[in-house]
């Protein structure tokens, strides 16, 4: 494919304006996106390799490979964080954002896209697609994203790349499954592998008809076929007029259908204007270079169309931006020499040179040592940062690549660099000039709704665990940090188990924090099962003055939202009015502490009758105590029931799980409000659960709808419990 640019970048440093233009138009910001295993990190080390940033498969010159920064990735041999691995191709610029494939890590995803003007969706020939890749498309549509497909593993022996298209042009085609076809068709000339078959070893070019053939470890152009037969004469008839039909020349589908010949240079400026609008979403095909070999199977292909294809920055729109105190602001631009507007899409921790913040500049120039404003969406409740609206300069800038960090002079707009020592700054932050402050809109996060309950392991952790939870909160935007008030627990709200873990081995290896998961306890209340009647007496007598105090309640429960209502029926004097106050703060004392298991006592009326005093043992703190022991009392005839907190639920799956997501729901205690179809292929469920059924809700579900679902909760109200599942919550219960 060409170059719609044919324009180098502009050397590092200060350069002029033109020379920042052209580095704009020859830059192409990529994510790769793609269920966990399905070979992103691999096909980014391929076309590293195929480029020359590495000299043997996964390595750079100084041993380091593209995944090599975080070690925790290592020990769980997966991608937890988003990587940015900078590629030059043909004169072309191109930063390719590696993202997590596992659901744990949709934050990473999600910052990627942000900082990306264009998509690879890779798909293992072995593995098929899953629900949440399918569901990604569909929001890459959406805003418009161009996107191209990547078929890898085709060096497995179970790989189908014709069924893997077909499979492709049904999750990802939608109305028009003729806008995802192949470019090129696998040709099998190679020596058989190992599994009998012949090894798939070039390219058939369909809009060409020429060859590329990898069998010796590198691309060799072979001579066109004089005429394509078979399913290659199919599929590249069905290409070209697919091509045609997404022309902006409407008289090329005439000349078309009159039988003209349309040459291959033609088709493939319209192809690339295609991709660029996302109209068109071609699928490649990719396989690993031989052992020793620099270009894998279609790596050349791929950068061909990310180059040619794909979009520069200049031609793709900026998010929204407004002034801090939310004042309108002019649209933004991608200009060099406009505004400052860049935004913090994700942060870290590096040993040596502290935090390092990646960052997508939208608008302007960015230098090092240059005073900018850091902006934020306020602080996240408990994320212990409340200035968030401050100055500080910049460090050094730099190009990441693994652990290797290459200096830059400057990053203009549409770079994509590495900040160092933003102190203040945190994901999601704007960096701005400081007399034109601004605020980019915040990228759409998930939810943690997973929650993990820590404590500290020793007096030592504790002593650091405050600085350690800021860090991490700041790092990573889908964690949310609660102090319990009814629990005291501290909780990390999280995506899942993966994502906990990794949270807390970085609080570990990072912070040096040891905390100790604890079972998390839902907050529940309990309240009077029936109108009762209590006395407390608090009489002692040991030398000088002494402690008396009696008094009579009574006690009835009042409906769900009264609250609690403290009532004087005293008569004649037998309480001093200045003791009723201590009566109560002893009534209400005791309503926090819970009269049966330790859970607030709520909705309520309690009514003070009678008591006695004495005129000098008498005294607020005697008749405090009084009141709570009256209250005991009157629990102990009423009886109390258990509260538990009800949430509402709205559950978003595709069609083929609502069945299972309604069975499961039942098996909850959960009460189904109703279903209604929301676009094509999904379904919302609303339903009302108890909280205590829902602790691991968000790693079961996406078991149950195979990733194709997530929910939203809120509170609802608390609501009495099943006798047979207060019993297990009760003191002294096995359960």
């Amino acid at each position: 494919m060409g170059d719609r640019t044919n324009g180098r970048a502009g050397a590092a440093g200060r350069a002029p304006a033109a020379d920042r233009e052209q580095r704009i138009r020859s830059l192409r910001n990529v994510v790769l996106v793609g269920h966990s295993g399905a070979g992103k990190t691999t096909l980014a080390e391929s076309l590293a390799l195929a480029t020359g940033a590495l000299t043997r498969a996964g390595r750079v010159q100084d041993g380091t490979t593209v995944s090599d920064y975080d070690e925790i990735e290592h020990r769980q041999q997966r991608s937890v964080q988003l990587s940015l691995v900078p590629l030059e191709h043909a004169g072309t610029r191109i930063n390719l954002l590696d993202t997590p494939g596992y659901a744990d890590f949709t934050g990473e995803l999600r910052a990627g896209l942000r900082a990306a003007d264009a998509a690879l969706f890779v798909v293992a020939a072995t593995d098929g697609i899953d629900g949440a890749t399918r569901l990604l498309w569909a929001e890459c549509a959406a805003v418009g994203m161009p996107r191209a497909l990547v078929v890898t593993k085709l060096d497995a022996p179970q790989a189908d790349f014709a069924a893997t298209v077909e499979l492709c042009r049904e999750a990802f085609g939608g109305d028009n499954p003729e806008a995802v076809l192949p470019l090129h068709l696998p040709v099998n000339h190679g020596p058989e592998g190992p599994d009998g078959r012949p090894r798939i070893s070039g390219l058939h070019a369909l809009l060409s008809g020429g060859c590329y053939d990898y069998a010796d470890g590198h691309r060799v152009e072979r001579a066109p076929d004089a005429e394509p037969a078979g399913a290659a004469a199919a599929a590249r008839d069905r290409l070209i007029e697919a091509v045609i039909a997404e022309s902006e020349d409407e008289a090329l589908m005439d000349r078309y259908l009159a039988g003209a010949e349309i040459d291959a240079k033609t088709l493939v400026d319209d192809l690339e204007r295609a991709v660029a609008r996302g109209a068109f979403h071609p699928v490649l095909a990719s396989a690993l270079p031989l052992e020793g070999s620099r270009e894998g199977l279609g790596s050349i292909e791929l950068l061909e169309l990310v180059t040619a294809g794909f979009p520069s920055p200049a031609e793709r729109p900026l998010p929204d931006a407004t002034a801090p105190d939310g004042r309108s602001r002019p649209p933004l631009a991608c200009d060099p020499d406009g505004p400052l507007a860049a935004e913090v899409v994700r942060t870290s921790g590096d040993q040596y040179v502290g935090r390092l913040s990646l960052v997508r500049v939208f608008s302007g120039t960015l230098q090092p040592d240059q005073p900018v404003h850091v902006s934020g969406h306020g602080p996240a409740e408990g994320d212990h940062q409340d200035d968030h609206d401050t100055d500080e300069r910049v460090g050094a800038l730099s190009s990441p690549f693994g652990r290797v960090q290459h200096q830059v002079a400057e990053a203009c707009a549409g770079d994509i660099v590495c900040v160092a020592k933003l102190t203040g700054a945190r994901t999601g932050d704007t960096l701005s000039a400081p007399a034109e402050p601004l605020l980019v809109a915040p990228w759409q996060m998930p939810e943690p709704l997973l929650p993990v309950a820590v404590e500290a392991h020793s007096r030592t952790d504790e002593d650091k665990l405050s600085q350690g939870l800021a860090r991490i909160v700041a790092e990573d935007p889908t964690l949310r940090l609660e102090q319990n008030p009814d629990t005291h627990q501290l909780v990390l709200w999280c995506l899942g188990e993966a994502h906990a873990d990794v949270l807390l081995e970085r609080l570990r290896t990072r912070c040096g924090v040891q905390v100790d998961r604890v079972p998390y306890t839902v907050p529940l209340r309990e309240t009077f099962a029936g109108p009762g009647r209590g006395r407390g007496r608090h009489v002692k007598q040991s030398g000088g003055h002494g402690q008396f105090a009696i008094c009579e309640i009574e006690v009835e429960p009042l409906p769900t939202g009264a609250g609690f209502e403290f009532v004087d029926r005293v008569v004649g004097g037998s309480v001093p009015r200045q003791f009723i106050p201590s009566v109560e703060k002893g009534v209400r004392a005791q309503l926090a502490r819970g009269v049966s298991a330790d859970y607030p006592v709520v909705h309520v009326r309690v009514t003070l009758v009678d008591g006695k005093a004495h005129s000098v043992d008498s005294s607020d703190a005697a008749f405090q105590t009084a009141g709570a022991l009256a209250l005991r009392e009157a629990a102990t005839e009423a009886g109390v029931r258990l509260l538990e907190p009800v949430a509402a639920l709205r559950v978003l799956v595709a069609d083929e799980y609502v069945g299972a997501v309604l069975g499961d729901l039942s098996a909850r205690r959960g009460r189904v409000q109703g279903t209604e179809p929301v676009g094509v292929g999904r379904t919302l469920v609303r339903a009302e659960a108890p909280e205590l059924e829902l602790v691991r809700y968000a790693v079961d579900l996406r078991q149950l709808a195979h990733g194709a679902g997530d929910f939203t909760r809120s509170y609802a109200r608390h609501e009495p419990m099943p006798d047979a599942v207060a019993a297990r919550l009760r003191p002294g219960s096995d359960g």
